[in-house]
């Protein structure tokens, strides 16, 4: 359906390459999970499968890329629009209408299918979604999530045979996350749909795919079944490395494969130094009886909060329960109806579309505006970049970063404030593994430092790392909330994998021995 021969792709005459001499086929019907560190090219790789690079995105591109036969430079964009539907990283980006239904209904519009069938495709991707229930609704009121499934909506609404999507579950719970995973596994395996999709959560797509494609740093690409590519990568899931902890083989794939595994060959526990007497805490932010309206939908119903220094929280909950609204109310910008906020300090807050603090030309401008704006030593911005996200050149317009990169640089920009509170809103869409483990060290530094931290986030297994409080909304109402080992090992959606497996009391890889390293020499 999709192949690429001896294809190479730079954005600039002399460059060095983002994809190089790669050759891949993708066939009907297969389930292909595109993979690589942050920044690697895999939105590259997406957009040229429908001609978006070079035709819409610039840059050259050698070799051939050919879509049903025919290739991309022999065509224009609008050519491929009945073979290949793509969803990019930001959904409200991609929005044409301003209304839910009228958004699925947009591209089957212009492909002119018949009404009738239209109306019917409609109500069934509403249904396939779950979001049946947002019909009616503008799209800018909609959640991250909602936002997110409505855009997946309207590419699976026009029935193409190919569905390409980049980190379509990013800002998903994970029980939509695996509702939408289980929905494209049925079109691949009753349609005959061939689906691509990157993404860095491993964990959840992985027992969904056929094949593998490694996007490597300096643009090779590697192919290959998950058994085969899993035992050489250094970026795997929490399962796969947990079996390489334990020495088991075959490396597990799935939960039940590694609870198979555990039981036949137990890992053995790390034993834990015990901890430092915690040192006093303060109340950083109190928050009384929060309420926020968004037309006359109640988003937050009074919300009481303590945030204390030196902590942690992870902010949990399914799909627009209520935690950006939370936390825009808790930094002061966003709409509150009633209630009371007092931080005891600086409040900062990098919300879910990054893009949206950065407004220079180039990486270098916003790193230097904001070292020069809150006093910071020269290169002190640059400096936090590059611990979360490194090689980033100074030249790059910030628009033209991928999205993970993106939230790595607002991210850098923000803490330079030094501040009392941080709110971080899906700080990990677009991380790798060894991205978010940065990242779980400047919110442990931040925290050390005397910051409360407040982490709302759909990853489960970066809550168990970083988190020593969880707080879960439901329907804008705080359901639960206290010690994060005990609220995510005993909830069956936030459960992270090592607790899945092993059961209470493990959470993290990092709980089980290596045993590599403990045969003695």
């Amino acid at each position: 359906m999709i192949r690429f021969d001896d294809v190479t792709i730079r954005y600039a005459p002399g460059a060095t390459p983002v994809l190089a001499n790669v050759d891949l086929s993708i066939g009907e019907g297969e389930f292909v999970l595109v993979t690589g560190p942050t920044g690697a090219g895999k939105s590259t790789l997406l957009r040229a499968c429908n001609g978006l690079v070079p035709h819409f995105t610039g840059g050259e591109l050698t070799g051939r890329v050919l879509v049903g036969g025919t290739s991309t430079a022999d065509a224009p964009v609008r050519a491929f629009a009945h073979l290949v539907g793509s969803v990019g990283q930001d959904p409200l980006a991609g929005f044409v209408t301003e209304r839910v239904e009228d958004e699925l209904a947009y591209g089957m519009e212009q492909l002119g299918v018949d009404p009738q069938l239209m109306r019917r495709r409609v109500e069934e991707t509403l249904d396939l979604l779950g979001i049946a229930d947002l019909r009616d609704r503008a799209l800018r009121t909609l959640s991250g999530g909602q936002q997110q499934r409505v855009a997946i909506g309207s590419v699976l609404a026009m029935h193409p045979p190919v569905l390409v999507l980049d980190e379509p579950t990013s800002a998903l719970d994970p029980t939509a996350a695996e509702e939408v995973l289980a929905t494209l596994a049925r079109l691949v395996h009753d349609l005959d749909t061939t689906v691509i999709l990157a993404e860095h959560r491993l964990e959840r797509v992985l027992p969904f795919v056929d094949r593998i494609v490694h996007v490597a740093g300096d643009g090779r690409v590697q192919s290959g079944l998950p058994g085969e590519l899993l035992d050489t990568l250094e970026l795997v899931p929490p399962i796969v490395e947990l079996g390489r902890r334990a020495g088991w083989s075959p490396l597990p794939i799935t939960v039940r494969d590694a609870r198979r595994a555990a039981r036949s060959d137990p890992p053995t526990r790390r034993d834990r130094p015990t901890p430092p007497a915690p040192a006093p805490r303060t109340v950083a932010l109190r928050a009384r009886g929060v309420d926020v309206d968004h037309g006359a939908v109640r988003a937050v119903r009074g919300v009481d909060l303590e945030l204390h220094t030196g902590e942690v929280s992870a902010l949990m909950g399914r799909n627009g329960a209520g935690k950006s609204s939370l936390l825009w109310a808790l930094h002061g910008a966003g709409d509150r109806r009633r209630g009371t906020v007092t931080p005891s300090g600086t409040v900062v807050l990098v919300p879910q579309t990054a893009s949206d603090l950065l407004l220079l030309e180039t990486v270098e401008q916003e790193c230097a505006a904001a070292d020069a704006r809150l006093g910071g030593a020269p290169g002190s911005c640059r400096a936090r970049l590059d611990r979360i996200t490194p090689d980033i050149a100074d030249a790059t317009h910030p628009r033209d970063l991928s999205a993970g990169s993106q939230l790595a640089l607002a991210l850098a920009i923000q803490l330079g404030a030094e501040p009392a509170v941080v709110l971080l809103d899906e700080p990990t869409r677009g991380l790798d593994y060894c991205a978010k483990r940065a990242l779980a060290r400047i919110v442990h530094d931040l925290a050390a430092r005397g910051s409360a931290v407040v982490v709302a986030t759909h990853d489960v297994e970066f809550a168990a790392i970083v988190a020593d409080h969880a707080i879960v909304l439901a329907d804008g109402e705080v359901v639960a909330h206290g010690p994060a080992a005990t609220i995510l090992a005993g909830s069956p959606a936030f459960a992270p994998q090592v607790a899945k497996v092993l059961g209470d009391g493990w959470l993290v890889v990092d709980d089980v021995l290596d045993e590599r390293s403990a045969v003695p020499t």
